[in-house]
């Protein structure tokens, strides 16, 4: 795999289950990312953070992403899963990629998995890492509303209006909205998505904290609208010797917001130190880019609002490779062009020569504006 190739999907058969996972990296420590409520290993790369987020943890490690049984790349089932049986899922990729011991990490409803896993199986977790995470679900919402909650959540699934508490930064972008919708609809159908709420709902891990014995770092955003910090506080109150880390910002995702905080306590908290080379670098000095499809509301117009909808995916595909191979990070696309940031301005500027050929060979006309901050 290339430096900027996505990873392959692979299958691990756990009992009678084939589990979709994915491997980054080649590193000494090995890392199990447990997904929160609903996952797809693939279509996960196409949010903005992802990769790069995944790419900065398998500078020290071989960090594993998986779908959990019934969702995403994974077989689907009848019913739902329970939390020993996505415990045995975790195992059995363990077991398919050779890895002894590996680092446990949690995000969301993925945090009482990985703690149940660490409990059990103590020897073959080294650390673990929660994000966003809770010890009963009860706990995150009074009974009286829950019920009305549900229905809700399911009446909405697919329409990507969930950001709005996964990832409030993004929500005055429609192509986020619309971007999350999709994700969505690949992850889960309606219907087994509220099968696994209402059995989540009775998630309740509190009698295990105290028994962990691994090393453990709990880290949450203050302002979380997905699941409120006082979880994540009372977790690490609960866990033996865990260490706490709280953040700014209300992003539930752990890719959004302020990452770079985050994965230098994750990889101080696993390794013993941090590598701050690049995040000095970049502060001396960043160059901006925009790029802007000329005549875009012309354009839309006279090939219909389908026709164009499948253009502006070719172009958001297109420029976000361009952007990676010439190691930007992608901030966001803006329905009619994107905003990417570089360590430096030749960088910069070969992705802006590059994008806008590449681009006017698929039918669009790109103005390319790099600039300093």
């Amino acid at each position: 795999m290339t430096d900027f190739a996505l990873p392959e999907t692979h299958y691990a058969l756990s009992g009678d289950a084939n589990i979709a996972y994915q491997v980054i990296g080649d590193g000494p420590v090995d890392l199990i990312l447990v997904p929160g409520v609903v996952s797809h290993v693939e279509f996960l790369h196409e949010f903005a953070g992802y990769t790069a987020f995944l790419r900065r943890l398998s500078t020290f490690g071989r960090v594993v992403t998986f779908d959990k049984r019934g969702q995403g790349l994974s077989d689907r089932m009848s019913g739902a899963p329970s939390l020993e049986q996505r415990m045995d899922d975790v195992r059995a990729i363990m077991d398919e990629i050779g890895s002894r011991s590996a680092v446990v990490m949690g995000f969301s409803e993925g945090c009482p998995m990985g703690i149940l896993f660490a409990a059990t199986y103590p020897e073959r977790v080294s650390h673990l890492v929660l994000f966003g995470g809770f010890a009963r679900a009860a706990d995150r919402m009074p009974a009286d509303v829950w019920e009305a909650s549900l229905v809700e959540r399911i009446k909405t699934w697919g329409s990507g209006e969930m950001l709005k508490t996964v990832a409030p930064s993004q929500v005055r972008s429609p192509d986020a909205i619309a971007q999350f919708g999709k994700f969505q609809r690949l992850s889960s159908t309606p219907g087994a998505f509220k099968t696994i709420l209402t059995l989540n709902r009775q998630i309740d891990i509190t009698s295990i904290l105290p028994t962990v014995r691994v090393p453990t770092l709990v880290l949450n955003r203050q302002t979380d609208a997905q699941v409120a910090v006082v979880h994540g506080r009372s977790l690490a109150a609960q866990i033996p010797g865990a260490k706490y880390i709280e953040y700014l910002g209300d992003d539930h995702l752990f890719w959004t917001g302020d990452t770079e905080a985050v994965l230098g306590d994750i990889e101080e908290f696993i390794t013993g130190h941090r590598d701050s080379t690049s995040t000095d670098l970049e502060r001396v000095l960043s160059t901006v880019l925009f790029t802007d499809i000329v005549d875009s509301t012309r354009n839309a117009a006279q090939v219909g609002d389908q026709r164009w909808r499948q253009l502006l995916d070719n172009h958001d595909q297109l420029a976000r490779q361009m952007v990676e191979k010439h190691r930007g990070s992608l901030v966001k696309s803006t329905g009619g062009g994107i905003l990417a940031t570089f360590d430096g301005p030749g960088r910069a500027v070969r992705c802006a020569f590059v994008a806008r050929d590449r681009l006017t060979a698929n039918r669009f006309t790109v103005a390319c504006r790099p600039s300093h901050w």
